[in-house]
């Protein structure tokens, strides 16, 4: 599978419980922080859910 770059770029203060766990579960903590994941379902949905707080870009 190919692989994504995630980079939060707005803050998860004053956002719902499940958008900040989210958050959470993509291993993003701070502001500017990047991950990399695999490109799965899972990985998508999440992305999608809160596709306003974060950049994607693919590796």
């Amino acid at each position: 599978m190919s692989k994504i770059k995630i980079t939060q770029i707005k803050s998860g203060i004053k956002r719902p419980a499940d958008q900040k766990a989210t958050l959470k579960a993509l291993g993003l903590k701070k502001l500017n922080q990047t991950v990399e994941h695999e490109d799965t379902p899972q990985i998508a949905g999440m992305v999608k859910k809160i596709s306003h707080l974060l950049s994607v870009e693919s590796v």
